[in-house]
């Protein structure tokens, strides 16, 4: 598994988590600085987000990927609409929950969100 993540750097117990949910190693986590300019259009800026994994037009649509999204919605719902034309398909995205009062502020696994798989669920509701 490929891990592309558009968020804060993922921490050695995160990944163990991550590893134990998906029962399966982490292979490589490719780190991305989401940031954006807000006074410039959002598109650009993500599909360049999106060529900063550096893969191939095959490796999007062969290999084993998983995304944690940016934390900014306007960048995460379109980058997941750029990640669809690239690969085929909705990625799966990696979720992270606050550990209740940890101080300072940590974050768990929480789950992995089968992106696909809601989408075809909710084409049953047309």
């Amino acid at each position: 598994m490929i891990v592309i993540n558009y968020s804060h750097p993922l921490t050695a117990e995160q990944l163990q988590q991550l590893e134990e949910l998906l029962g399966n190693k982490v292979e490589q986590v490719i780190e991305i600085d989401a940031q954006i300019d807000l006074q410039q259009p959002i598109a650009p800026q993500v599909a360049a987000l999106a060529d900063r994994a550096g893969l191939t037009s095959k490796e999007w649509q062969t290999l084993s990927i998983l995304i944690v999204p940016p934390s900014l919605n306007f960048s995460a719902v379109t980058l997941l609409a750029e990640l669809h034309g690239r690969m085929g398909y909705f990625p799966p995205v990696l979720r992270l929950r606050p550990v209740a009062g940890s101080l300072p502020p940590r974050f768990e696994v929480a789950e992995i969100i089968n992106l696909q798989e809601v989408r075809e669920k909710a084409r049953e509701k047309r």
